[in-house]
């Protein structure tokens, strides 16, 4: 139902309150104990707001609310309405990727760290975490190094019938196939841990206590390999030291006023060790005091934490947010307690003034990298930070599907990447395709983007703009096409960007940011359909493949898609994965396994035989 924005209409509930403008389009999600009482608070003459507020109360035209039992479930609600709508007025935490952690699952008789990024509750031990998969990726390998332990995953582990090159090479006992004694095992689990936590002072004394008592009981393999350990852990650690003592786990979040809006300097810090950390910035975002400061934080925390996301016990801010629905759904998401902290005495606020100090680097940074002004050349009243890009793909006019690949702050949102099937499609019709594209994603739940850049020259740019207008959409945002010009143009002409109602293509220099910008976004979308399009015809090619196998027909093999969901799965079934497989028996389940095997080792083709 929706209001003239008159806070008379709203209910005294705790919920949420949503503002909109003549496009109905939602520019500010807030949530309230008392929703009256706080969208009143917009409009008292008493009150002046900030120069962002004035601006986004010109604009609100209409409003909705959603109440909610309590507190906690509205906190919930506004964060999920942020990132479904991403609203102009919002902090928005638009890096919504999980970190990379290390996990550990010790209920396995012989456990393998795994690197992931979802911190299930499910009893395993994570560390972490890391920004930067690639340096998670290094930290494992010098672990690997480091620790006589398996290196397999569970399904090479439960299938594998001789030791692999790790064993022989001394970095795995192999316990997949020779007898391991699980209480040696699990001592190496217990370095390994050690070493996880930061620990190194207690790993080095306990690994040369092992070591001369492997001496002394004249297991002289055993010493000499934990000789070897020892040394190398020892250089390994040597750079290492606790920066701030005491501090345990925590993460610390310090707002930071840059020239152009909020940064958020974070900080995650492991045993006292500053581990790694992240920067977010809004422009234009200024909240007008502390209270909107708090307000602001709070809202970061509700999106940037979740139930697949490791949380420490203690999260450092400036100031202790006085919010027990924050407090009380942080600890529903960690199964534990957690305490939203201020910074008190001279280790914390060492703590917050590194990541503020961090947070404005990266700032000048990103203001001294020339970054692209979208606003600028196409003469836009804002930057458009969520960009979508839709590019056409087909197999000899066959099989039509449209690929979207989309862009927030400058960073790929792989979450909203789609492929639309688009059988109906004339062959090799692309403008019908883009005509049925506009047609379903109307009718789709993501948000519109603030510009949608189509791989394409004028022809597929009046194409959707006349689409849009027909599904009533021609006003909801920028339309952009990128396409080669040129003599050369089949050779890898110029790249030109084209505008509605503009004949000639914007004059953007070959190597300007803002091209730079939009040749990546659409190389993106290219390499995103081109990889669906290849996939779908090696699963054409496989589901052909397996119906050969004796005993496999269309339903046996649906029901292999059914079961495993996907290519990779499939082909790294065994024999045991596939007797779960409704109607597989053993014999059938023995014979495909065999096949698939086969395909695996010996075919650098899409086919079995």
């Amino acid at each position: 139902m929706q209001y003239q924005f008159n806070s008379s209409d709203f209910p005294k509930d705790p919920g949420v309150y949503l503002m909109k403008d003549e496009h109905n389009r939602i520019i500010y999600v807030g949530k309230a104990k008392n929703l009256r009482s706080r969208v009143s608070s917009y409009f008292r003459p008493s009150r002046d707001p900030a120069p962002k507020t004035r601006v986004m109360l010109a604009r609100v035209l209409q409003g909705d609310y959603i109440t909610t039992i309590s507190e906690k479930e509205a906190l919930l609600l506004e964060s999920s309405l942020i990132k479904k709508h991403r609203p102009r007025y919002n902090i928005v935490l638009r890096d919504d990727k999980q970190d990379v952690l290390f996990r550990l699952d010790k209920s396995q008789p012989y456990p393998a760290l795994e690197l992931t990024r979802s911190a299930g509750r499910d009893g395993a031990v994570y560390f972490g975490p890391f920004t930067s998969a690639a340096a998670a990726r290094e930290t494992m390998r010098v672990i690997n190094k480091l620790f006589y332990l398996r290196k397999c995953g569970h399904k090479k582990f439960r299938n594998r019938v001789r030791p692999c090159l790790q064993n022989f090479i001394r970095r795995c006992p192999g316990p997949c196939c020779l007898e391991v004694s699980r209480k040696d095992y699990h001592a190496e689990i217990r370095r390994l841990e050690m070493f996880l936590s930061g620990r190194s002072a207690q790993l080095i004394r306990g690994m040369e206590k092992d070591m001369h008592k492997a001496s002394s009981e004249l297991d002289f393999e055993k010493a000499a390999l934990l000789r070897d350990q020892l040394e190398a852990v020892q250089q390994t650690t040597r750079s290492q030291s606790v920066v701030f003592p005491g501090t345990g786990d925590m993460d610390v979040f310090a707002p930071v006023y840059i020239q152009d809006g909020l940064g958020i300097g974070v900080l995650f810090v492991r045993q006292g060790k500053v581990l790694d950390s992240k920067n977010f910035f809004w422009p234009e975002h200024h909240p007008e005091n502390d209270q909107e400061l708090q307000n602001t934080l709070a809202s970061l925390l509700s999106q940037f934490y979740g139930p697949d996301r490791f949380i420490p016990e203690k999260i450092l801010l400036p100031e202790k947010i006085d919010d027990p629905a924050l407090g009380h759904l942080l600890m529903e998401y960690r199964k534990g307690k957690v305490r939203l902290v201020g910074a008190r005495g001279e280790s914390l606020k060492g703590l917050l003034n590194i990541a503020r100090q961090n947070c404005e680097q990266h700032a000048r940074d990103r203001k001294d990298a020339g970054l692209p002004s979208l606003a600028r050349v196409m003469g836009l009243k804002n930057e458009p930070e969520r960009i979508e890009c839709i590019d056409v793909s087909h197999h000899s006019g066959q099989n039509t599907r449209m690929g979207v690949v989309t862009f927030v702050a400058g960073e790929p949102h792989k979450k909203d990447y789609r492929i639309y099937n688009l059988p109906s499609v004339p062959p090799g019709d692309d403008y019908q395709a883009m005509r049925e594209f506009i047609r379903r994603r109307s009718r789709s739940s993501i948000p519109w983007p603030e510009l949608l850049l189509i791989d394409g020259g004028k022809g597929q740019l009046s194409t959707v703009k006349k689409a849009l207008e027909d599904a009533g959409q021609e006003q909801m945002f920028v339309l952009a096409s990128i396409a080669k010009a040129g003599p050369r143009a089949r050779g890898g002409g110029k790249d030109q960007v084209y505008l509605p109602g503009r004949k000639n293509p914007l004059p953007l220099k070959p190597a300007s940011p803002e091209l730079l910008y939009l040749q990546r976004i659409r190389d993106e979308a290219h390499r995103f359909v081109l990889g669906s399009m290849r996939n779908s015809l090696r699963k054409q090619s496989l589901q052909s493949d397996l119906e050969r196998i004796p005993g496999l027909g269309p339903k046996k093999v649906d029901a292999l898609w059914k079961h495993f969901g996907n290519l990779k799965s499939i082909l790294g079934a065994s024999r045991e994965d596939l007797m779960q497989v409704p109607g597989f028996g053993p014999e059938t389940a023995s014979r495909t396994a065999s096949y698939l095997e086969k395909w695996n080792t010996t075919s650098s083709s899409w086919h079995l035989s």
